[in-house]
């Protein structure tokens, strides 16, 4: 697709998927693989890899409400830096119109790769960016913070299933169709046991 097309949130999402392939491959992941317009790698998922033998599929969910300057958060020309939720957004519904469910019921991902991802860049500068090869994309990318969880896919589900009607339902907007997502405090997640692993920051890993 051409960048310049692009949604904010589709721009992010690239930016995201990208940063977490190349820090799978500097932690000594191999066989690093993104899915493409071309190339399908299963319902759900974004990317796939082998660690320690062990082939595995991830669904990364990128998400900019991991800012603290508050000039930059009120900048509204700065979508890609929002105040920090401390919130997981996960998608139940992915067409409002049809009530299909969304990824986060559905995903054949064995995990969910989840990056919070505070950028100082217009939509402008980010369609640039995203377009550019690795060197200039990781070298001029301004992350200001970031952090990576990562969440079993199959026990997150089952723990959603049954716990989502607890949790506030937002109506998100993308291109023609709307999806819904449930905002779960990422205290909730971590206190129902599924298992999930904080692995902090990894952009700089990633730029390295």
């Amino acid at each position: 697709m051409d960048v310049h097309l692009m949604t904010p949130a589709e721009l992010l999402h690239n930016a995201a998927v990208r940063t977490v392939a190349r820090y799978l491959s500097k932690s000594g992941c191999v066989d690093v693989r993104i899915a493409t317009d071309g190339r399908s790698l299963g319902e759900g998922v974004d990317l796939s890899y082998v660690r320690d033998g062990a082939a595995r599929r991830a669904k990364v969910k990128s998400d900019p409400y991991y800012g603290t300057d508050p000039t930059l958060i009120a900048d509204r020309s700065l979508p890609f830096y929002r105040a920090d939720s401390r919130s997981y957004a996960l998608e139940t519904i992915s067409d409002a119109g049809t009530r299909a469910p969304g990824w986060a019921l559905t995903s054949e991902a064995d995990e969910l790769l989840y990056l919070f991802l505070a950028i100082t860049s217009t939509e402008v500068e980010m369609a640039a960016l995203v377009a550019a090869p690795d060197d200039v994309f990781f070298s001029r990318l301004p992350v200001e913070r970031d952090e990576l969880h990562a969440l079993p896919m199959s026990p997150l589900r089952s723990w959603l299933s049954s716990t989502q009607e607890a949790y506030p339902a937002r109506p998100v907007t993308a291109g023609p169709r709307a999806s819904w997502i449930r905002l779960v405090p990422t205290a909730d997640v971590a206190g129902a046991g599924i298992g999930v692993r904080v692995l902090g920051s990894v952009f700089a890993r990633a730029r390295g």
